[in-house]
């Protein structure tokens, strides 16, 4: 990393001045040094994503049907109408990205740290990438039959004789059992979604993104820490989830899933988030490091008691002891510098390496000053 000017209260760097432009440019250049191969692999799992999704579907899968007198339908549960959906794939997708980056960016106001919405911003998409490409892998290979499948295939049985490369039609207990062969829908695209319904893309998309980001808020704000929060903290911490559970819940209205694929593509979300955030930041649940972004360039300290990066500034948590965001170390306003984890600290009494205090000897100083923060 290249050096980037220390500064103090008094002698703070203005956005507006040449050095932050020097430090900005310097931070762009060590960006694309330590992530462009992540950027070009996560646009190559996106391409190799689209190419899976438009691929043909090579397994056949069988559907019951039988018509007699009353008219009556075998599966019942793949006879719901075709609606359309009330939110489009793409929309989902987007919502999923842009939302939490949306936040990691206006929490920038206070933590304060470009390295910090780097690896919030990188780490969302990690785990958006990744669950796509595990969900439409699922949706070709397996697939599954949506509940309005039967409306959009429109089967006509007596095409079984004619069609019938497969020899799955009209096979099984009382010859019930057809292939989409005998399908009367002619919009091809149509009908290959009918037949993918297995996982949920919308739900993968939803809670990869959404989930991410309620590890990283309950991280920031230290919801689940060592202090009661306030409860718009928790409030806040949560909303995320809800986000998630109505994008994915939706599909159910216009009946374009089944509970089973919107369950399994919530569950790949939530393994790819996690999955992404320990990868990008020093802990997941563990409140005393899991506000703390990782750096390709060196190993963390995790016997350092660092109290930086964080949005809330309860019990000494994001401030220093002079009110800055690190006590010895430089602004807070030093957007583009080095991480503080740099400078691994030890917890030891009140003070930490170098006579730095601790977390709990700021929360001390506070608290006697009657300035304890939210």
């Amino acid at each position: 990393m290249p050096s980037m000017p220390q500064t103090n209260g008094a002698d703070s760097v203005s956005l507006g001045q040449p050095s932050f432009l020097h430090d900005l440019r310097a931070f762009l250049k060590e960006w694309i040094r330590l992530n462009w191969m992540d950027v070009l692999l996560m646009l190559t799992i996106g391409a190799l994503s689209m190419c899976v999704y438009y691929a043909p579907i090579k397994v056949v899968r069988t559907f019951p049907i039988t018509f007699n007198g009353s008219g009556d339908i075998v599966y019942p549960e793949w006879a719901y109408p075709y609606r359309g959906w009330i939110l489009p794939a793409w929309f989902s997708g987007l919502v999923s990205i842009l939302g939490p980056i949306l936040v990691y960016l206006l929490a920038q106001v206070r933590i304060k740290s470009a390295w910090d919405a780097s690896n919030a911003i990188m780490g969302t998409m990690w785990a958006v990438s990744l669950g796509t490409i595990f969900q439409v892998t699922i949706k070709q290979l397996i697939g599954g039959f949506r509940p309005y499948f039967l409306d959009v295939c429109e089967p006509d049985i007596s095409l079984a004789r004619r069609h019938n490369k497969t020899g799955l039609n009209a096979v099984g207990f009382q010859q019930v059992m057809y292939t989409t062969e005998v399908c009367t829908q002619t919009d091809t695209w149509r009908l290959k979604e009918a037949v993918t319904s297995f996982p949920s893309g919308h739900s993968t998309a939803a809670f990869a993104g959404f989930f991410f980001l309620f590890l990283w808020l309950n991280a920031k704000l230290k919801v689940w820490a060592d202090h009661k929060p306030a409860f718009w903290k928790l409030a806040l911490t949560m909303s995320p989830l809800l986000a998630a559970v109505m994008i994915a819940c939706s599909l159910t209205i216009d009946a374009a899933h089944n509970w089973y694929d919107i369950v399994s593509g919530s569950m790949i979300g939530i393994v790819m988030a996690v999955a992404s955030y320990r990868s990008t930041y020093a802990a997941v649940l563990d409140w005393r490091f899991n506000h703390l972004p990782l750096r390709e360039t060196e190993p963390f300290g995790y016997e350092c008691d660092i109290v930086t990066q964080t949005v809330t500034r309860s019990v000494g948590w994001g401030r220093g002891v002079h009110g800055f965001n690190e006590p010895g170390e430089r602004d807070s306003r030093d957007f583009c510098g080095h991480d503080p984890t740099e400078a691994q600290r030890s917890d030891i009494g009140e003070t930490g390496v170098g006579g730095r205090p601790t977390r709990r000897a700021i929360a001390r100083s506070y608290h006697r000053a009657g300035e304890l923060g939210t």
